[in-house]
């Protein structure tokens, strides 16, 4: 019987109305034989490749049969749920979240299949998060940021140091008003029983969970929002 160490939720029911391409964005080929979706896989399969057991839930919509065929590549590296889109839950991430959430088991790891983590020690951040969360409930793995606009447009993080640890001052998804705000996050990890909350990340008029998270920090992401990336 397959037990996960943890559960990795990958929401590839968005319409990606913004990339404006025949294809799903996450499917863009950034090389050859490399899409986006493999490029936001990596810090996933570095976390097979140091033993752990991964239940990867993937949630998706009937337009997306394209990227679960695609996925059948990663079937030796994870153990692979497939799940669609609930549609008595809210239609954005927030209900892709809700939708995944009861084929979770262990620590918990939202990450995005257009959300690309890059820099030195990148493809070992989510396992560093997840480390972290034995202890503080939530970690994120999150890229400096000023731009304002960009901020709008992402999770944003106030991120403050103490002790010679960066933590989560606080946290809004796509602030109307980005002042005060200094990154943003590219993934979230949460312990087993704080996992409930993911929800709450993105999800407007509720209080972010990411308050107190530990912050590991890496030298970019990109959001693939359009074909230029």
């Amino acid at each position: 019987m397959f037990v996960p160490d943890v559960s990795v939720i990958l929401p590839c029911a968005g319409f990606g109305t913004r990339f404006s391409a025949p294809y799903p964005k996450e499917l863009h080929c950034l090389a050859p034989g490399v899409t986006v979706l493999d490029r936001s896989l990596e810090t996933v399969v570095e976390l097979a490749k140091n033993g752990l057991n991964v239940r990867l839930v993937v949630v998706f919509g009937t337009h997306k049969l394209e990227t679960v065929r695609y996925l059948a590549r990663y079937s030796e590296t994870f153990q692979m749920v497939f799940v669609y889109q609930n549609e008595s839950f809210e239609p954005g991430l927030d209900g892709a979240i809700r939708s995944a959430l009861p084929m979770t088991q262990g620590p918990v790891a939202l990450v995005l299949p257009d959300i690309v983590v890059s820099g030195a020690d990148s493809v070992v951040s989510l396992l560093a998060a997840l480390r972290h969360t034995e202890v503080t409930g939530w970690s994120v793995v999150a890229a400096e940021e000023r731009d304002p606009d960009i901020l709008q447009q992402m999770g944003a993080l106030a991120v403050v140091e103490a002790g010679g640890i960066l933590t989560v001052g606080a946290a809004t998804d796509k602030p109307t008003d980005p002042s005060g705000f200094n990154a943003f996050w590219g993934i979230v990890a949460a312990a087993e029983n704080e996992a409930h909350r993911l929800p709450d990340v993105v999800g407007k008029g509720a209080d972010s969970p990411l308050a107190g998270a530990v912050a590991l920090m890496v030298e970019g992401i990109v959001n693939y929002n359009t074909p230029a990336g």
